[in-house]
């Protein structure tokens, strides 16, 4: 081996290392459009079944039934984003008018309450309070320059949404529209020699993930319905947005159920202020947390079965190791993103390594 050689290797590798380092920055400066990208993917799979339904069954134009479909979902969004207006003006209302002596004393009400219920002691949780030192801390570092800070952040991310939520529309129209389109993109990076594998994975993964959205959006509809019956049965006020907000956070795996019960138990509560704790506040808390139970049974044995078994192919533990490593590595998102890039990761590794014995393993049921 020559000098020459070695040189010309090293520069060789140092220039795929540069070249791979250029190309990681690039994708986190476009990051933003990449995230709306898979955002409309994930709107277009979600639209696809319309579209295929209104050419077939009622043979529409392609372009008609695309029209008619985005219009059905702006339609759906504008509908969830109208049921929170109600309970937002009701809140900025009832915080206009709030008595801080009266919420104090009902909250101080409830606490004491809840502790001599429980058996605790309050006059421990005080001293490890004032130990603490919780109020001074708080107001020393209490600033009300945070105020107009706040305000500035707020239009920041409105204008955000707004920019992101007419970029979504326009790229999931065109999906729409053109369904090779998303394919198409991919296949200019792909070898002539490989397009035919890969034009067969993009087909796989986008019936596969179609079935997958759609049954989440049935898993979500299930949870709402169940925590709207139990919500109205208790009778708290707000019951059919407050049931929506938990529901939807179920779409966070494992966690979301959680923060989504949290926020019910919570509300149930705090929506009885006054009251007295072992014949009102208990009894309605004790409903809401048994109507839970059922929903995470129903969920658990029944939807998200449903939902892995027909549409991802994949075992429920599989499902669950995947979910906490892509939490572990990724966070929040990556619990969201686990299953459909899971999905789509298999469906390419068949294609191309199906003699594998480990991909066999995994994608025998695919």
């Amino acid at each position: 081996m020559t000098s020459n050689t070695i040189a010309y290797g090293i520069i060789r590798a140092v220039a795929i290392i540069t070249g791979v380092l250029l190309l990681l920055y690039f994708l986190y400066t476009i990051q933003s459009v990449i995230a709306y990208l898979a955002i409309a993917a994930v709107v277009a799979l979600i639209g696809r079944p319309i579209v295929i339904f209104l050419r077939k069954r009622l043979k529409l134009p392609n372009i008609v039934a695309v029209i008619m479909t985005m219009l059905m979902m702006v339609s759906i969004f504008a509908g969830i984003v109208a049921l929170f207006v109600p309970l937002i003006t009701e809140q900025s209302r009832n915080l206009s008018l709030l008595d801080i002596d009266n919420l104090q004393k009902s909250l101080d009400s409830l606490y004491w309450e809840a502790t001599e219920y429980f058996g605790a002691s309050p006059k421990v949780v005080n001293e490890m309070i004032e130990d603490a030192d919780i109020e001074r801390t708080i107001l020393k570092d209490f600033n009300m320059g945070f105020i107009p800070n706040f305000l500035n952040s707020f239009v920041d991310v409105l204008s955000t949404v707004s920019i992101g939520l007419f970029s979504v529309l326009f790229i999931s129209f065109f999906f729409l529209k053109d369904s090779k389109l998303f394919q198409k993109g991919i296949l200019i990076f792909m070898p002539k020699d490989k397009e035919g594998g890969m034009v067969n994975s993009m087909d796989k993964i986008k019936n596969l993930l179609s079935r997958y959205f759609v049954g989440l959006l049935l898993q979500i509809f299930i949870l709402f319905v169940i925590y709207t019956v139990v919500l109205l049965i208790v009778g708290i006020e707000n019951a059919v947005v407050i049931a929506f907000l938990c529901a939807l956070f179920n779409i966070i795996p494992y966690l979301g159920p959680i923060i989504g019960g949290s926020i019910m138990i919570i509300l149930t509560m705090t929506s009885n202020l006054g009251a007295d704790f072992s014949a009102v506040i208990l009894p309605k808390t004790g409903w809401v947390f048994l109507g839970l139970v059922i929903g995470q049974l129903v969920d658990n044995f029944f939807s998200q079965p449903f939902i892995f078994s027909s549409s991802v192919k994949s075992h429920p533990l599989e499902i669950f190791l995947i979910i906490i490593i892509a939490g572990l590595l990724f966070g929040v998102v990556g619990m969201i993103i686990a299953v459909p890039g899971y999905t789509a990761i298999k469906v390419i590794l068949k294609e191309f390594l199906a003699d594998n014995k480990i991909v066999m393993s995994i994608t025998k049921n695919l």
